[in-house]
């Protein structure tokens, strides 16, 4: 069976969000990307991509895959990551990353007497909301901070979350280039064309690199295995949702039954009337 695959890449599958921002002649779209998130803190001239994998200094030290890493000209270090659905320990995952990159940079056999570190900051594109609870905030910016001032303790550690179930700005209601790269990584596979809103070479360059008519045989058959793998993983997500909802009200039937029974013990009702009316068992009525 031929999947429609629409016109352009989707950029939350494990392949099209590195061909988007994986690949060095290309950069500059990680680049903007990233001066979009930092603009008024910092501006990034340059990056140079680093090596995703980094294995434990010890045997008994979990390794650390990263989706993309890559060092700023200044020596700042960006992970930038894309995560499709919930993790039981997702803050947990995002700080040992981190904390990876920063235990290289003084590791053992480093001739130093200075604890001075380079910039460290992840970056997560996530397709789920972090907090049950219902919230229109689509953009986490997080560091060390005084509670009680409210001033930051230290500047050179931080997260980006992105949200984009909580992003719900339609194309004419996109004003800055970071609502523009909200809308494109939420929006982009569902496109047939390029908004006009988007008249910035560097989308020009993104729209073409996405267009799925330009890629290989190789490129797209490796796209589509991803995208497979993300309706796969949809589905299930969907089926397990279900069956939730559906055991939710089955487990609710069964104690509206089980409340009536009770009742009807009060009133001196006979167990076997009762089984009749409610549909228990003679021994459940009776462990109540």
């Amino acid at each position: 069976m031929e999947l429609n695959t629409g016109r352009y890449i989707d950029p939350l599958t494990d392949w099209g969000f590195k061909r988007l921002f994986g690949s060095e002649p290309n950069k500059d779209i990680i680049k903007d990307f990233l001066n979009e998130l930092f603009k008024g803190e910092k501006h990034i001239v340059d990056i140079t991509y680093k090596p995703n994998e980094h294995a434990a200094n010890l045997r008994d030290f979990k390794k650390a895959i990263f989706d993309l890493s890559c060092t700023g000209a200044n020596g700042e270090q960006f992970i930038v990551e894309m995560q499709r659905g919930k993790q039981l320990y997702f803050r947990d995952r995002s700080i040992f990353y981190t904390s990876r990159l920063i235990n290289e940079q003084l590791s053992v056999g480093k001739e130093s007497d200075t604890y001075e570190l380079k910039e460290v900051y992840l970056i997560a594109v996530l397709d789920f909301t972090i907090d049950k609870l219902p919230s229109k905030q689509y953009l986490h910016d997080i560091c060390l901070m005084d509670k009680d001032t409210g001033t930051i303790f230290y500047k050179k550690l931080g997260y980006k979350f992105l949200e984009l179930p909580n992003f719900t700005k339609r194309a004419e209601e996109l004003e800055t280039g970071l609502d523009r790269w909200f809308y494109l990584l939420k929006n982009m596979s569902r496109l047939d064309k390029m908004p006009v809103y988007f008249n910035k070479r560097v989308f020009e360059k993104v729209f073409q690199i996405a267009e799925v008519s330009n890629l290989t045989k190789e490129e797209y058959m490796s796209y589509r295995t991803s995208l497979e793998q993300k309706w796969d993983y949809e589905n299930v997500l969907f089926y397990a949702v279900q069956e939730a909802e559906e055991k939710k009200y089955v487990e609710g039937k069964i104690e509206g039954k089980k409340e009536a029974a009770r009742k009807m013990k009060t009133q001196g009702v006979p167990i076997e009337k009762i089984a009749e009316f409610t549909d228990l068992s003679v021994l459940e009525i009776e462990e109540l």
